[in-house]
């Protein structure tokens, strides 16, 4: 088959919009297609020389409401790089401000008398879970759903929630589309050595003494909560030796490592900031955290499955899509560490069963989650919108 245009509109950050979309452009781009990246900066988990393009676009967090006000950089460089490179498909990962924008550049396109790229949406979680009361923005998300192609969200879960917080009228359709996961990236440990030991260059790593190695990776924003992967810890050291690697950057860092000197656990861990690979973090883990009070999928928590890690984790939205209780991982309630300290020392003390549920979450990942099953899905629906009109909003197909 011939090769697409495709644009890709994300953020460049360690959070589960940008690195899905990131890693989709990769896939692409593998499959031969033309990809163009638009970003405010080169995202964390793609290089910035490949066979894509990557357009840094300066962009508002928050737009005002309506099209008209949409962030006029990005809307411009949709636009232009649209029209000289034959775009068939504008993808917007997270809607605002993505959305607003692509909304903009097909108006502009339209206004020049071309046709525009087919727009498709994939809402990510807090573009609608975090809306609260702002009405302004969640006008403009619906905006975005309405004026969009395809709507695509990553979880069952989110897609109810979509479909409920936005008051969607029944002929809008959204498809669940789940995130995927690179095996090869992401896959068990296969030997001894690795990065995790050198952090902690004071303690001693001879089989019979390693400490426990908790795992947690997110874009330390306060739905992450990650400051209750320092209080399990803190609880989890007061049974047996334990550390944590926490691996991303955001605005609660300053919290979490006061948090950590608070509860005389600062020797513990690990701020090892965004990363580009994370592979030999994942496999060296024995167990990965997911406090989150909200999550619509649990990116990290699959790639943690792919890489042989039994992940703990909050029985909140999709997270029970992608972590199976008691055969992947362990879910418990939201805004309890003691209770995720609780199932970590359950796990850390029966290493046969922990080991198990490793294997099965590397299986589970390869069966349910490989990128090609999930990207042929998306070349298609790409496909069939370029073989119908636009329509200007997501009827039922």
């Amino acid at each position: 088959m011939s090769s697409l245009g495709v644009g890709i509109a994300c953020f460049p950050t360690v959070g589960g919009s940008g690195v899905a979309a990131s890693q989709l452009a990769m896939q692409l781009a593998a499959r031969g297609h033309r990809v163009h990246v638009f970003s405010s900066a080169v995202p964390v988990r793609l290089e910035a020389e490949g066979p894509w393009t990557v357009h840094l676009v300066e962009s508002s967090p928050r737009p005002l409401p309506g099209a008209a006000t949409a962030p006029q950089p990005l809307a411009r460089a949709m636009a232009d790089v649209s029209a000289r490179e034959s775009l068939d498909v504008l993808h917007v990962h997270y809607a605002l401000p993505h959305g607003p924008a692509a909304l903009l550049a097909r108006e502009r396109l339209r206004g020049h008398g071309l046709r525009p790229p087919a727009l498709v949406t994939t809402l990510h979680g807090t573009d609608v879970t975090g809306l609260g009361d702002d009405a302004a923005a969640r006008a403009q998300v619906r905006e975005t759903v309405l004026g969009s192609d395809a709507v695509l969200t990553p979880s069952a879960w989110l897609r109810r929630r979509a479909m409920d917080m936005l008051g969607l009228p029944a002929h809008v359709r959204v498809d669940v589309l789940p995130n995927f996961v690179d095996p090869q990236a992401f896959h068990p440990l296969e030997n001894g050595g690795g990065e995790v030991p050198a952090l902690f260059p004071a303690l001693d790593w001879s089989p019979q003494r390693r400490p426990a190695v908790l795992l947690h990776a997110s874009n330390f924003r306060p739905v992450k909560r990650v400051d209750d992967t320092i209080r399990a810890l803190a609880e989890v050291r007061r049974v047996r030796p334990a550390v944590l690697v926490l691996v991303g950057d955001g605005p609660e860092r300053p919290v979490v490592e006061a948090l950590a000197t608070a509860l005389h656990v600062h020797d513990a861990v690990a701020f090892v900031g965004e990363r580009h690979s994370l592979g030999d973090l994942f496999a060296h883990a024995d167990l990965f955290l997911l406090p989150s009070e909200q999550e619509s999928f649990g990116l990290a928590a699959l790639e943690s499955l792919a890489s042989g890690v039994p992940v703990v984790g909050s029985d909140v939205g999709g997270v029970a899509e992608v972590v199976t209780q008691g055969e992947t991982g362990w879910l418990v309630p939201a805004r309890d560490p003691r209770s995720m300290a609780r199932a970590v020392l359950s796990l850390l003390a029966d290493p046969a069963r922990r080991q198990a549920m490793g294997r099965a979450a590397r299986a589970s990942a390869l069966a349910r989650f490989r990128p090609e099953p999930i990207v042929q899905r998306l070349e298609a629906l790409y496909r069939d919108l370029l073989a119908r009109p636009a329509t200007g909003s997501t009827p039922a197909r």
